[in-house]
């Protein structure tokens, strides 16, 4: 199913208050099952660096947790896209996350009955993720079915604030509590809300599946994808610049649980604590979803991302000049405004310029790009944190941080507009 030719954005906030009405009973029933799916995801992935602390103290093998999860992006994304585009994409978001909760469940199991280990931590991680790549690409190619397109800054604001509310906002902290209450318990939420998400997401009808002109190959269904993503230079280098953006966030949030929890750390914060902290970049990044088309209205498409790379850079370089919870925290919640907006324009453009047919297939090579650095930067963070300490790792990746601001001469408002004139002829 497909929306017809629904009309091309012109100003992302020239939509009315009334476009919430507009956006439809089957996009609420869908926001509410990715807020749930959200949730089990932000405390699986707080919860199982807490759980593993309990199985090794070593940065590098707590940093593979972090690195199991995101691999699956580095191996199975394109693939991933492909699949998308020939099944119907909501029952692959049915599958991914019924998996999810199978899997997640039986670690709790697991767990419950002392058989554990880091090393079936890393299984379930990289379960999780596999069908972690088959549910996101999913989510983000479904959108412009449900809605016209001259509503998806307004419908990705609002599903970016419930997803971002859910995963960091109220996950973390929710993790820390359960963790702190036993490591099976810790697993076994999340697993339940999955099955939740299932549910809600069974209610929402319609057949979601793009009709295909001709008979080819998977391998020739990727090369496609990859071909258009390759020579649209604007969607190219937003790719790049995100995936240098994850590699540093990646490097320095898999190994900030040890600068931050335990008596012996920089910050000496608790569990529950250490999930509060990261609740200030929850927050900015939940607001930041809200306000993202009014910013973008401000002070224009490139100037936001712009400023939104400087944030990034000041979010994991912080920690390096600072050890105290409250600066870190304030630094957390003006960048995650910031970082928030970064991800509606991007997404929203991505979703404007691509073709409905090829939209798995280029999410997932734009994600290839974007995520498949996440599992590079974690083994990094783990790896100079061994040989140079942790604060080392902050800095490092600051000032990385601050060399993707080359890509904004390629990124400018004439560049996009002249993209998205391209799509609407």
């Amino acid at each position: 199913m497909t929306v017809g030719e629904p009309l091309r954005t012109t100003d992302p906030v020239a939509v009315s208050r009334p476009a919430l009405d507009r956006l439809g009973a089957r996009y609420w029933r869908l926001w509410s099952s990715s807020a749930v799916s959200n949730l089990a995801d932000g405390i699986v992935k707080l919860g199982l660096p807490l759980v593993a602390i309990g199985y090794a103290s070593s940065p590098a093998l707590i940093a593979g947790v972090a690195v199991a999860f995101s691999l699956p992006w580095l191996l199975f994304a394109l693939p991933a896209g492909a699949l998308v585009d020939r099944l119907d994409r909501r029952r692959v978001m049915l599958a991914a996350n019924s998996l999810r909760a199978a899997l997640v469940g039986a670690l709790a199991l697991v767990v419950a009955l002392d058989a554990g280990s880091i090393w079936l931590l890393y299984v379930a991680a990289f379960s999780a993720g596999v069908a972690e790549t088959l549910y996101d690409t999913s989510a983000q190619s479904i959108l412009p079915q449900l809605v016209p397109r001259e509503l998806l800054p307004r419908a990705n604001g609002w599903l970016n604030a419930a997803e971002r509310t859910a995963n960091q906002f109220i996950g973390p902290p929710l993790a820390g509590f359960l963790v702190a209450g036993g490591a099976a318990v810790g697993l076994a939420g999340p697993a339940g809300l999955w099955a939740v998400a299932v549910g809600a997401l069974f209610l929402v009808g319609g057949r979601f599946r793009v009709e295909r002109e001709s008979r080819t190959s998977l391998r020739a269904d990727i090369a496609e994808g990859l071909r258009f993503l390759w020579h649209h230079r604007l969607l190219r280098t937003l790719a790049v610049m995100v995936g240098g953006s994850n590699f540093t966030t990646s490097a320095i949030f898999a190994v900030l649980v040890l600068y931050a929890v335990g008596p012996g750390s920089a910050i000496g914060l608790t569990e529950p604590g250490y999930g509060l902290l990261l609740t200030a970049l929850a927050a900015g990044i939940v607001l930041g979803s809200l306000v993202a088309a009014r910013i973008e209205s401000w002070i224009g498409q490139a100037r936001a991302l712009g400023v939104s790379v400087v944030a990034c850079a000041g979010i994991v370089g912080v920690p390096a000049v600072s050890a105290n919870p409250f600066v870190i925290g304030a630094v957390f919640f003006v960048g995650g405004i910031l970082l928030a907006t970064w991800d509606v324009i991007t997404v929203s453009l991505r979703q404007r310029v691509t073709p409905d047919r090829l939209l798995g297939r280029v999410n997932s090579g734009y994600r290839l790009l974007a995520w498949g650095s996440l599992p590079l930067g974690a083994a990094a963070g783990g790896l100079l944190a061994e040989l140079f300490g942790l604060r080392m790792v902050f800095a490092i990746m600051g000032a990385l941080a601050l060399t993707l601001l080359a890509g904004m001469l390629w990124v400018t408002d004439s560049a996009i507009h002249a993209a998205e004139r391209e799509a609407a002829s």
